[in-house]
């Protein structure tokens, strides 16, 4: 990086201590927050659900807080701003995806699970093996998500503080993971939920101040925006920027047969997704009913999609009023396009605020994904697994707690490593393992009386084998200047995402297996139980046990 280059990222970050001064009032502000809705964590279902004691609306608005993560405040934004249409992709993916989790899991989900998305899986198959796999499955979804957040944590830091070394950014990650254990640690699922609502109100309500202060500045003129983000793209002084037409497709995702298909693969990924992401569906469970399971999604569409059009009015804008140099030429990179865009339009006292809700974001969805993963270690693999359902909620609790210490410590690992990468596509890789080792066996546990305990385990470990093993080989971990390990070559696999390969692996893996286990046929009691229950609602408070 050219000198003038890094004094020009060090102008462009405001005071850093008016930026951590807002983000430790925030801190400050959902830590209090916190502390009093635990006062009510008098149970298992307190701790891992909240109690069920959110309406629709409500959960609907913390659903949209643990879906809008960083990769979608500033991986989304940056992707644009750099790639323009290509960049869009990520937010139509994410927004389409909501369409099949509404008409395909949420309401049955909700009516036939207790705590987790293995009490669906174990249902009405061999509870052990099942139990074990979808925790696995869970967990591994959960660190790969994770891993993003905690990415995106380091890069966001390097900007706003100047911090060019990895140390300095490792630090700040360590720091960021602490804070998210103390969350999951005192708050539970009550008090993570309402951080996710704070957090979701905040980050929408900046990305619409930040929409509107670009729109007035172009004279609410869509079209006078896109003209002067290709203006700004054309005059990089890089090349390759320079000659990419972000008004078209093909920026990111074209000129190659192996670049169309990887597209292919992205997309499917991002679809299907959704309906797999654990942190994602245990949000049913904290409803008291199917119907407010309905209104939570239709409310999360609903600002999940007025955020996401936020994002295209936010890339482009970065692209018009920052410029692409110094988006790739500050710490953070594109993940720095949307705080950049901030001290532009309002100088420190915007950036300070972006910059908090960025920060809040990060925070409360790795509470989010830590409350989940250690809720399915303790409730699944401790619970029904090791101690044969004999635990005691107490114990459960217990468990749970030190399992998210355990993942927190794991998470502040993983994203040290993987500080630098573009976030928005770390996320699409967790998508691509939650579509699948998930999404198939939830689809036929729900829809397919036929479905047997092979048929979950082949689909399960099949579809997450699969998909790490293809992401291990792929561009996206060696081979190239923006692979995780830029120094090797073990790219055997051309695509960076592996959807397009491992999520109908893991549907025709489903069918294999049950088809080759003809004796297990199931209760037929409690096929119709479950049936009825997901239907109907029918005994969903029951607990699910064998």
């Amino acid at each position: 990086m050219s000198t003038s280059v890094t004094t020009l990222a060090a102008e462009t970050v405001g005071n850093p201590i008016a930026n951590i001064s807002i983000f430790a009032a925030f801190v400050a502000i959902t830590m209090f927050v916190v502390i009093r809705a635990s006062r009510k964590n008098q149970s298992a279902a307190d701790f891992f659900t909240g109690g069920r004691s959110f309406s629709g609306p409500q959960n609907g608005v913390a659903i949209a807080g643990d879906y809008l993560s960083a990769a979608s405040f500033l991986g989304i934004a940056g992707a644009i701003a750099v790639y323009g249409y290509d960049g869009f992709l990520y937010s139509i993916g994410f927004l389409v995806a909501w369409l099949v989790a509404l008409l395909l899991v949420a309401e049955l989900l909700r009516n036939t699970g207790k705590f987790t998305m293995a009490d669906v899986l174990s249902f009405r198959l061999k509870e052990r093996p099942v139990r074990l796999a979808a925790a696995i499955s869970t967990l591994a979804v959960s660190l790969f998500y994770l891993l993003a957040q905690m990415a995106g944590a380091g890069g966001l830091v390097a900007l706003l503080l100047d911090i060019e070394d990895r140390t300095g950014q490792s630090i700040v990650i360590a720091v960021v993971g602490v804070l998210m254990i103390v969350y999951v640690l005192v708050g539970g699922m009550k008090g993570t939920t309402w951080v996710q609502i704070i957090k979701a109100i905040l980050l929408i309500a900046g990305a619409a101040l930040m929409t509107i202060m670009v729109l007035a500045k172009f004279g609410m003129n869509f079209s006078d925006i896109l003209g002067s983000a290709q203006q700004s793209i054309s005059g990089s002084s890089d090349a390759k920027v320079a000659a990419r037409d972000v008004l078209a497709p093909g920026a990111q995702y074209g000129g190659s047969t192996t670049s169309t298909i990887n597209f292919l693969s992205l997309a499917i990924a991002l679809v299907l997704g959704t309906a797999g992401l654990p942190h994602v569906l245990m949000r049913f469970y904290t409803v008291p009913t199917a119907k407010e399971a309905r209104r939570s999604v239709v409310w999360a569409i609903g600002l999940i999609g007025a955020f996401y059009l936020f994002t295209l009015v936010l890339g482009y804008g970065a692209a018009a009023i920052v410029g692409p140099d110094r988006i790739l030429g500050a710490a953070g990179k594109e993940n720095a396009a949307a705080p950049l865009l901030a001290f532009e339009l309002g100088g420190v006292v915007l950036l300070g605020v972006i910059s908090a809700v960025a920060f809040a974001t990060i925070l409360a969805v790795v509470a989010g994904l830590v409350i989940t993963a250690s809720a399915s270690f303790a409730h699944d693999i401790y619970g029904s697994v090791i101690k044969r359902g004999k635990a005691s909620d107490a114990d459960q609790v217990r468990v749970s707690r030190m399992a998210a210490v355990t993942l927190g410590v794991l998470g502040i690992v993983l994203g040290i490593l993987a500080n630098g990468q573009n976030i928005a596509f770390l996320v699409a890789l967790a998508f691509a393992i939650a579509a699948s080792a998930n999404l198939p066996t939830i689809i036929y546990s729900l829809y397919w009386k036929r479905f047997n305990t092979r048929g979950a385990l082949w689909s399960i470990y099949g579809g997450l084998a699969s998909t790490i093993l293809l992401i291990i080989f792929s561009p996206a971990v060696s081979g190239g200047p923006k692979s995780m390990i830029p120094g090797a070559d073990f790219a055997y696999f051309p695509l960076a995402n592996p959807g397009i390969v491992s999520i109908p692996l893991a549907f025709i893996l489903g069918i294999v297996g049950t088809l080759t286990s003809p004796s297990d046929k199931g209760d037929p009691a409690r096929n119709a139980e479950m049936e009825v229950r997901s239907l109907t609602g029918l005994g969903a408070e029951k607990a699910v046990a064998h």
